[in-house]
């Protein structure tokens, strides 16, 4: 039974702490929009997706209105494009503006799948896809891209690493004058899941069903106040369990609102993401909860323990209250997208080195990071390539989401706007990885990948 002051609580959670359904994301299999005409392809493609999402917008209103639980996002995910692509040849492009358009007549945030799993080797369309993407990026408005470069199974594609350095300079600079956006839509992977409904990452893998619903939720903000309450001589571990009832808390709203959104769509439920998604929003930060476990700030000696903290106790709380969990689950460090992780930016107390070591222990990994415009491609795919590295070696998803500030000084900063916030430019080591990047192959797989 709930009783009345589990009921107020929830209310407080929503009007004063910022909880909130971050999406509710559908995944799509387009394997049987597969076609040697790209044209029929595309066709069968806009037809797949308008049939299946064309009520998600209107279903999450009338959730949200119903049950008074704000969804902040409706997100559409599909097959990685480059599967198709391999079948039908052609102008890739075709398939972005396709999804662009679609995404646009149903009236969703984001779509994404505009991507290729090279983890261990270019198969059919991939390179094609690749070198497609930062126009692709320019060229549509909702379209987001992935590529997934390393897995702990198959080791790191150095190959694909360097190309993608190339692509994420290309990207931003294609979109210079809008504020190098089209960098802030594209991830680079290691260990991708199938399930992540959060952008710009997600994809529908094909492991999935035909149809699913995801569910992201977030609650930062939420965390953080029950945190403040208690004693500041409150041992790690009674902060610890404090996390924990909240996760469980948070996680149920999300259950809650995907069966309703499974039953009222007709398609099956699929997982909650238990990941802690902040925004730029005062009171909505990762930072500022790590700050009242009893750091000085962000970025301080001991932040990389209490993100551990963070993150375990949040999946722990939050796998008892779902029926399935699922995605990245854990808590997001964005810059751009977290108050206090761009405060933490700005006075010099987080370094991009430091949260590289906060990558070993988070859901993903260096995430909406704004580097000087001059940063070389070779840079940024040693930066790729160290992050997959922790990913590969710790079996984990890690991934890096960066934003090469073209034309911009070092004091400046980007604005994105919306959930995508904004930030400083973050220092970056230059001395050059481009032998070690240049020498291309695959890095092996570690040795407790063999597991069989």
């Amino acid at each position: 039974m709930i009783n009345n002051q589990e009921i107020l609580e929830t209310i407080k959670m929503i009007d004063e702490e910022h909880l909130d359904i971050r999406t509710i994301t559908m995944g799509i299999s387009l394997l049987d929009c597969m076609d040697s005409d790209i044209n029929k392809s595309c066709e069968k493609i806009y037809n797949k997706i308008y049939k299946y999402a064309k009520d998600l917008v209107k279903t999450g209103d009338i959730i949200a209105k119903t049950y008074g639980i704000p969804i902040v996002n409706k997100r559409v995910s599909v097959t990685p494009i480059a599967m198709l692509l391999g079948c039908s040849g052609g102008d890739p492009l075709l398939y972005a503006r396709t999804l662009d358009k679609v995404a646009n007549d149903i009236g969703i945030d984001f779509i994404g799948g505009y991507s290729a799993l090279v983890q261990k080797g270019f198969s059919a369309g991939d390179i094609e896809l690749i070198n497609s993407i930062p126009q692709a990026l320019k060229q549509t408005k909702r379209l987001c891209s992935s590529v997934n470069i390393g897995s702990t199974k198959a080791g790191i594609n150095l190959d694909a690493v360097k190309l993608l350095g190339k692509i994420i300079k290309e990207a931003a600079l294609l979109t210079k004058d809008e504020e190098c956006m089209g960098a802030s839509k594209f991830v680079a992977f290691c260990n991708a899941v199938d399930d992540n409904p959060f952008m710009a990452g997600a994809f529908h893998g094909v492991g999935e069903p035909d149809v699913v619903l995801n569910v992201g939720v977030s609650g930062p903000g939420v965390v953080k106040c029950a945190i403040a309450k208690a004693p500041k001589d409150a041992s790690i571990t009674e902060i610890a369990d404090i996390i924990k009832k909240t996760a469980f808390k948070i996680t149920r709203m999300g259950q809650l609102v995907g069966v309703e959104a499974s039953k009222r769509l007709g398609i099956p439920f699929g997982i909650v993401d238990l990941s802690l998604a902040p925004t730029p929003a005062i009171g909505d930060s990762v930072a500022h909860i790590l700050e009242e476990m009893g750091l000085e700030t962000c970025g301080a000696a001991g932040t990389t323990a209490c993100l551990a903290i963070l993150n375990d106790a949040v999946k722990k709380g939050g796998v008892m209250a779902s029926m399935r969990v699922g995605g990245l689950s854990g808590a997001f460090i964005p810059v751009s997208e977290d108050r206090g992780m761009i405060d933490a930016a700005r006075n010099g107390a987080l370094t991009i080195e430091k949260l590289e070591a906060m990558t070993a222990v988070c859901s993903v990994g260096l995430d909406m990071i704004i580097i000087p415009g001059d940063t070389t491609p070779e840079v940024i795919s040693g930066i790729i390539a160290d992050e997959a590295a922790i990913g590969m070696i710790n079996n984990k998803t890690t991934a890096v989401r960066v934003i090469p500030a073209i034309g911009k000084k070092d004091s400046d900063e980007l604005n994105f706007g919306g959930l995508l916030g904004y930030g400083p430019i973050m220092k970056v080591n230059k001395n050059s990885p481009a032998v070690f990047i240049n020498r291309g192959g695959q890095i092996p797989a570690p040795i407790h990948s063999l597991k069989n």
